[in-house]
């Protein structure tokens, strides 16, 4: 038998050859380290899905990756949990001095750096440490290339929980934290604020100093109880207006303008007016009607802007758009594609909403949103909130006549049950679109939240083959053999 050549031990090896032992061994840990090995593209873009602390520590892995940090073009710090559904009760001194110092540390490595930051997201706490926040980036968006510096500011308390001089407060620390990083303000493109009671002048000031302003969103956040907002910005494209006290929102003149969302007012009157606004083309508006709010036109809500995708939220509460003549809307929805109807009560019936495709020739998608729960159920406690008493769809009645829609394709309802009244307006919307190619009817999604009101009515979905054949034999499916019909669930 042939014997093996003898093997030195590796113990053997290093203490003989030590040199040329660790050679070998970086050798070859080397050409294991696929991840060092990869591009410096490829790198930075897996490094940029990991926070700003773990970005930071991959700097001591070796030579090359010390660099990593000067080169992301994504960054994010924000503070920690800002969870708006519980208590924030995380100390706002300590979570803005977290950010402070990984501000501070991340833009110091970054002072020769040749590369461009294409985007830079700020969450922090209004209070204690926020002006040095802001001076801290001051250098920075001044100095270096930026292509997207968004703030997020929050406040300690969250919205259900801040009382008139809790949002007076953060408005006086707010017109602070403007006044010391003037130059900062001036180099963002993205700004999010939320339970601010500021004064007359402030929001003027705001759309002047924030020069390159693109995105703005506003969370409870007014000039006080019924106050006017006048809007006017060259490069402003999407505004977002949530649970204000504005009496109206005037867009004066918004040239950039494309995507407008405004939600729940305590206006009596039209709570937004539209003058310059050439580009507007996604607008969104809902709106938790009470028994005094009044029914809206849209013809004279839009004014002069012609949407092409239009979303309109009913929160399982009242109607509030007012049905009107087509001639009237043919102006405003002469562009209009997209139509989403959403949160309609259950005890709604759907004919109301044919105005909206008889004013619409262009329209090629209609999705109609049913729910059939609702937030507050309770008699008394609808009575106290001064919720309507009457039918939810009592303003809102239209009778179709017998027109003929050519460009609609697509009908989607949500919410569908095996009932005549959405068999019905589907047949009704099938009669008028002439060209209809497709029908989805969908399962109501799952609530949020454990509601009582559902379980006690049951689902009436058509989940049986039974049930799906009945919905096609009501619809008269066999009378257009080139129109699908989907079921959803």
């Amino acid at each position: 038998m042939r014997r093996l050549p003898y093997r030195q031990p590796c113990t053997e090896l290093l203490r003989r050859h030590p040199v040329d032992a660790q050679a070998e061994e970086d050798e070859r840990a080397l050409q294991c380290d696929w991840v060092s090995n990869l591009p410096d593209d490829l790198l930075l873009n897996i490094i940029e899905r990991l926070d700003v602390a773990d970005a930071m520590r991959t700097g001591i892995l070796s030579r090359r990756w010390k660099l990593i940090p000067t080169m992301l073009s994504k960054i994010l710090i924000e503070v920690g949990s800002t969870d708006n559904e519980q208590k924030r009760t995380c100390d706002v001194a300590r979570a803005n001095a977290t950010v402070l110092g990984a501000t501070r540390s991340l833009f110091k490595s970054r002072i020769a750096s040749p590369y461009t930051i294409h985007r830079l997201c700020m969450q922090f706490f209004l209070g204690a440490g926020s002006i040095r926040i802001g001076r801290a980036l001051a250098n920075t968006i001044a100095t270096q290339k930026v292509g997207v510096a968004e703030f997020t500011i929050l406040t300690e308390k969250e919205g259900k929980r801040c009382s008139i001089n809790d949002r007076f407060a953060y408005g006086r620390q707010f017109n602070s934290l403007i006044n010391f990083c003037g130059d900062t303000f001036s180099g963002l493109t993205r700004l999010k604020l939320e339970n601010l009671k500021l004064g007359g002048s402030d929001f003027p000031r705001i759309f002047r100093l924030c020069k390159r302003l693109e995105f703005l969103r506003l969370d409870n956040c007014d000039m006080g109880f019924r106050s006017l907002m006048e809007v006017e910005h060259p490069r402003l494209r999407e505004l977002e207006i949530f649970r204000s006290d504005f009496e109206r929102v005037d867009l004066n003149w918004l040239p950039e303008l494309t995507t407008l969302t405004i939600s729940f007012w305590i206006s009596l009157h039209d709570p937004l007016s539209c003058g310059y606004v050439p580009l507007l083309h996604t607008v969104s508006i809902r709106n938790t009607a009470l028994s005094w709010h009044k029914m809206l036109k849209l013809s004279e809500l839009l004014g002069k802007a012609t949407v092409s995708n239009l979303t309109l939220g009913f929160e399982k509460e009242k109607i509030w758009v007012k049905p009107e003549d087509p001639r009237d809307l043919w102006p405003v929805f002469n562009k209009l594609r997209l139509v989403n109807l959403a949160a309609i009560s259950e005890e709604c019936d759907l004919t109301w909403t044919m105005f909206i495709l008889q004013g619409a020739p262009s329209l090629e998608e209609l999705r109609i949103r049913v729910c059939d729960c609702l937030g507050i159920w309770d008699e008394e406690e609808r009575e106290k909130h001064a919720y309507s008493k009457e039918r939810k769809d009592a303003s809102a009645k239209w009778e179709a006549s017998g027109f003929k829609h050519h460009n609609l394709s697509v009908l989607r309802i949500f919410g569908f049950q095996s009932e005549d009244k959405f068999v019905d307006y589907t047949r009704a919307v099938m009669e008028a679109a002439v060209n209809l190619k497709d029908i989805y009817l969908h399962e109501k999604p799952a609530c949020k939240e454990e509601c009582e009101y559902i379980r006690q009515r049951g689902c009436r979905y058509p989940r049986s083959n039974r049930h799906k054949i009945w919905v096609r034999s009501s619809l008269n499916m066999h009378m257009r053999p080139l129109l699908r019909l989907h079921f959803r669930f």
